[in-house]
Order: structure tokens, then sequence, then C-alpha cells
């Protein structure tokens, strides 16, 4: 146990100096977006752009148009709150299909929540919900929202704690935790003991579902996901109160999944995706992960299911990186969080 832990505490002081400069330039393709959020692409090439106050796009990089789309859901924006994911379904070429993740609001107060709507054009029709995080809660953090299809075609969706931290140890409750929610099925706990996911991406070559979530102050963790595995919040985390004091006795113990890096100090950090293209090939098969709080973009290299080295680009260059995302065309789209946020391109330099 005492080596497992020496490895984790490496592994979050392994990085290099940024090297934007020499690998990278910075192309900005969009301004005066409202606090986006996620970009998916769509198979024809076009992308969603999400923006938190709850105004879903269409980017159209041929003609450089940016479209909003109408018959949006209402959202519940405030906050961390308002419109989060949205992602076309595998078989979205023949039944137009996306899911949407929202901050809903009720009796209570709000909870995250999953829907599948009809995507036509530039309006959405059919909505239907999937499932609601309840019990709602006037809390106005950690509302998770990342979604992603795994290649067994079912949808995983991570929930926040709601910075109401034992829910996330609560079986019965969403909070604190990721679900799988397929076709025909009953949508169904995966994993638990989760702080606040807000990247999620899949392994391109094992399937894996992969996570990163913030942490407390320190202990932003990236875990690989393991049906009816607990992550350990908050019994267990390298974090501690913002205070400074402790909240649990160590960083990970028998029963809990450690985590495989995390970072201290925080990094606050926010999208992620696995490099898959020409642009970049140094580049190939790492994970690219986006920080709020540091404005950076991270290259963790992997090697197998270890990260061994992390490289920071572009820091302090665009402002808050909030999403990250790897086009069609093999070049990495990031957009930050801003009242006026914007899309960028990242292009060999």
């Amino acid at each position: 146990m005492q080596r497992m832990w020496l490895g984790l505490l490496l592994a979050a002081f392994a990085w290099t100096a940024p090297a934007s400069a020499a690998e990278v330039k910075v192309v900005k393709l969009v301004e005066g977006l409202d606090h986006p959020w996620a970009m998916a692409w769509l198979p024809e090439g076009d992308a969603l752009i999400t923006t938190r106050p709850g105004v879903l796009y269409r980017w159209r990089p041929t003609t450089g148009s940016l479209d909003p789309i109408a018959n949006v859901p209402k959202v519940a924006a405030y906050g961390q709150g308002g419109l989060f994911d949205a992602r076309p379904a595998p078989d979205f070429k023949t039944t137009g299909r996306i899911v949407l993740s929202y901050a809903a609001a009720g009796d209570g107060g709000a909870a995250t929540r999953v829907a599948e709507a009809t995507l036509a054009g530039d309006a959405l029709s059919n909505l239907r919900i999937l499932f609601d995080a309840a019990p709602r809660t006037r809390s106005s953090v950690h509302f998770g929202g990342r979604l992603r299809f795994g290649p067994d075609g079912a949808l995983y969706a991570a929930f926040g704690d709601r910075g109401e931290r034992e829910r996330a140890q609560d079986a019965a409750d969403p909070a604190g935790s990721v679900y799988r929610i397929a076709p025909g099925e009953r949508p169904r706990l995966f994993t638990t003991g989760h702080r606040n996911p807000q990247g999620m991406a899949v392994h391109p070559q094992t399937g894996a579902i992969w996570v990163h979530e913030h942490g407390p102050k320190g202990g932003d963790e990236v875990n690989v996901l393991r049906e009816g595995a607990n992550y350990g919040w908050p019994r267990v985390t390298f974090g501690r109160e913002y205070s400074g004091g402790r909240i649990a006795d160590a960083g990970t113990a028998p029963g809990f999944e450690a985590p495989i890096y995390y970072w201290d100090p925080s990094i606050a950090p926010s999208g992620m995706a696995f490099y898959q293209g020409d642009a970049f090939p140094d580049w190939q098969g790492d994970l690219l992960v986006g920080a709020l709080k540091f404005q950076l973009l991270v290259r963790l290299k992997l090697d197998g299911q270890r990260i061994a080295s992390e490289e920071r680009l572009i820091e302090g260059e665009i402002g808050r990186i909030r999403e990250v995302s790897v086009g069609p065309d093999g070049l990495v789209y990031l957009l930050t969080d801003a009242g006026d946020g914007g899309l960028y391109r990242l292009e060999p330099k």
C-alpha cells in the first residue's frame, strides 16, 4: 500500500514546463459565447456547442456560421447550473437522436437531468426525459453533467455530489455517481464515490470509461471506471478542506478504487479527450485535459493505463479551458469559460 501511495504522489508532480510556443499555434474561431460548456461532433462534420445559460448551437466549420437550435428545454441557470452536455447518439445518422444533460428545476430546487431529443436541421423535437438525479436541492454547485456513449452503445452520465458530500456514498442516491443508461433497460448505478466529475472520455483501444473530477483543495483525480467500484469521496481523498483542515485520514484505502493520477495543487480540470489524429503525431493516444484554475491544457502521456508524464501547454494564453475536443480533422478544439467565451483551434506550428 505504501508503494502505491508513493507512486501516486510522484505522479502528481510529474509534469514538464509549458511548451506551447514550440509545438502549437492557437487560432480563435468564435467569440462572444456566454460560458460555453461542451462540444460534440456530428457525423457530417458540424459540431454542437452548449452554453451554460441554455443556448445550444450548431457550428458549421465550412461556413463558420453559428446557428442557435430551437426548442431546447428550459434549464435552471444559476451558480454552476445550466445546460451541460449535448452529444449525438450512435444511431444519429438514421434517427437524428441526441442526448442532453442540464439542471432542471422542480420542487425543492434543481437536479441534473438527462434527456434525449430528435435534431432535424436547427430544431429539436420529441424531447423525452431519460433520468433525473433527484432528490433536488437548492445547492448551486457540483452538478456533474458529462455524457459519453460507451462501445456497448449505452450512455454513461456523471453526476456531482451537489456539495453534499455524504450523498456520494449513498448507493440509493444518484449524486456523486456515474449511471449507465441503455435503451430498453432501467438506468442503473455504475460507480459511486465521486465528488464532481467534469471530464469523461472513452479509451480508443480498451473501450474503458475514464473520468476526471474536481477535488477540494488538492486531490483532483483521474479515474478509470470499473462497474460496481467506489471511488471513495469523501471517505478517502488526497485533497483537504479549503480552510486547510483534513477531510479524510488517507488518499486511498482498502475497499475504495484509487485514482490513477491526481493533482496537488488542484488545476480544476474540465473537459477531456484522447488524442487520435495525424496533426500531432507525438500526441497519439495521449489524454488531453483542460484546466479552469490554471488556464491551461494538460497533455498526459500514457504507458498502458499508467500516466507516465504530464506536459502543460498554452498556460494563461486563452483563459479558463472548459472543454477539449478532437475534431475529425485531427486538430484540437477548446472552449473557454467566460461571459465572452470563445472557440479555439490548436494547429501544428
